[in-house]
C-alpha cells in the first residue's frame, strides 16, 4: 500500500508540474477574464452573463496578444508584450511551485529555492510559448522537405 501512494504521488506530482507548464501562457488571459467577470457580476449582469464576458474577455485577450506578437516586427515590443504574458505566469508559477514544494520540503531555504525555480522555469516556458507565433520573415525560407537535385540523387548520394 505504502509503495502504491508513493507511486501515485509521483504521477500526481508529475501531472501538476505538466499542468503548470502547459497552463502558464493562459495566467494573463484567466485574470483578465475574471477580473471583468466580477467586475460584470458586481454591476449586476448576473452569473450567466458575468460567465460570458469572462470567457470573451479572456478569449480576447489571448487572440489580441498571440495577433500582436506575431505581426510586431519590432524585437523591443515583441519582448514587451512577451513580457506581458510572461509576468502573470510567473507570479502562478512562483505560488504552485511553493505549494507543491510544501509537500515534501519542509519550510525553510529549500522551499523557497524550488519555488523560485518553478517560477523562473514557468515564466520562461510561458515566453517561449507566445514566440511560438512569430512567422517565419519574408527572407527566410522554411523546409518542407528533403529537396532532390535535378538528377533524382538525394543530398547524401552526391559525390564530389
Amino acid at each position: 500500500m505504502l509503495i502504491a501512494g508513493l507511486v501515485l504521488g509521483a504521477f500526481g506530482l508529475g501531472f501538476f508540474c505538466w499542468l503548470l507548464f502547459t497552463l502558464a501562457i493562459y495566467a494573463l488571459p484567466f485574470l483578465a477574464g475574471l477580473t471583468a467577470g466580477l467586475a460584470a457580476f458586481h454591476s449586476g449582469s448576473g452569473f450567466i452573463g458575468a460567465l460570458i464576458v469572462g470567457f470573451l474577455v479572456g478569449g480576447a485577450t489571448l487572440a489580441l496578444g498571440r495577433i500582436a506578437f506575431a505581426t510586431v516586427r519590432t524585437p523591443l515590443i515583441r519582448v514587451f508584450i512577451g513580457l506581458l504574458y510572461a509576468v502573470p505566469a510567473t507570479i502562478a508559477g512562483y505560488q504552485v511551485s511553493f505549494g507543491l514544494a510544501g509537500i515534501g520540503v519542509p519550510t525553510g531555504g529549500w522551499h523557497e529555492a524550488f519555488a523560485v525555480g518553478g517560477a523562473v522555469l514557468a515564466g520562461i516556458t510561458a515566453f517561449a510559448r507566445m514566440a511560438l507565433y512569430i512567422p517565419p520573415s519574408a527572407g527566410q525560407r522554411t523546409v518542407e522537405g528533403p529537396t532532390y537535385s535535378p538528377a533524382g540523387l538525394r543530398p547524401h548520394d552526391q559525390r564530389r
